[in-house]
């Protein structure tokens, strides 16, 4: 056996070895999933997030109209359907008044209660 015919034997296992890897690679259909991309034009922004791991959401933000929607696929129509739609006001609203029970101001004559007011027997 002549060094031509080797090289061509190694050449052509070679190509062998990287057709079926080939195969193997492009045969396997891996699901296309888009978690944390975001997208931005005009008064519009779009991002998307996982609810689970089959259920991925389409969020819109309307930064126009104050507003966000969240969409989802569904695979049974083949179409984008809305979820929910929340204006900005709402969130907040909820803040000032989650905020305002929080911050009610001790009335006198009583003492904090805590670690620090506890008796150690």
């Amino acid at each position: 056996m002549d060094s031509k015919q080797f090289a061509i034997g190694i050449l052509s296992v070679t190509a062998a070895i990287l057709l079926v890897a080939s195969v193997v690679i492009h045969s396997r259909p891996e699901r296309a999933l888009a978690a944390g991309m975001t997208a931005a034009g005009g008064d519009y922004v779009l991002t998307v997030g996982a609810l689970n791991a089959s259920e991925e959401l389409l969020y819109v933000v309307d930064s126009a109209a104050e507003k966000i929607v969240v969409y989802t696929f569904d695979a049974g129509r083949k179409s984008i359907v809305p979820v929910d739609g929340v204006k900005f006001s709402e969130f907040r609203e909820a803040a000032a008044q989650q905020g305002q029970g929080k911050q009610q101001a001790p009335t006198k004559g009583k003492k904090p209660r805590g670690r620090r007011s506890r008796r150690n027997p």
